[in-house]
């Protein structure tokens, strides 16, 4: 059965040690080739991770990576860029609106007709922030309770 070896943590406690991966083998009673398979990152054995264990007088467990909580993290990570990206496509439309608006408010008094000329443009517009601000407001709410929920099925 393959299970997945924490490969950093294997080879950092290797290097702090000051083992070398021949040593490692040795003491672990598994082959140099091994070690350096899964200190690339690849599968292993379960014998091999318990060899390992063994040699750095660990629990199993301590050498396995939590894939569900690996994946958690992922998710979460990408959710996190999600709303990091919505924040920045507002805030670059609300620079883009504010200029507009003082462009549309130019051309409004320069066109020396009654009224504000650019009238509907700008409405346009506004909703159209309006939506996009309605947008960013209902991702960050879901998100809120989200966290919420999770925070308290942890307790």
């Amino acid at each position: 059965m393959q299970i997945r070896p924490d490969y950093e943590k294997i080879k950092r406690w290797r290097e702090e040690r000051g083992w070398s991966q021949e040593h490692l083998a040795e003491l672990a009673g598994i082959g140099v080739r091994t070690i350096q398979r899964i200190e690339t990152g690849e599968g292993a054995s379960q014998d091999s991770v318990m060899a390992l264990a063994a040699a750095f007088n660990v629990d199993l467990i301590a050498l396995t990576r939590n894939v569900e909580a690996e994946a958690e993290k992922m998710a979460r990570k990408k959710a996190q860029k999600a709303k990091d990206a919505l924040r920045l496509s507002f805030g670059i439309h609300f620079a883009s609106y504010v200029f507009g608006m003082i462009v549309f408010a130019a051309i409004s008094l320069g066109d020396g007709a009654p009224g504000y000329a650019m009238l509907w443009p700008s409405l346009a517009w506004t909703m159209g922030i309006a939506g996009h601000g309605l947008t960013v407001a209902i991702v960050e709410m879901v998100a809120y309770y989200d966290q919420k929920a999770a925070t308290a099925d942890k307790a």
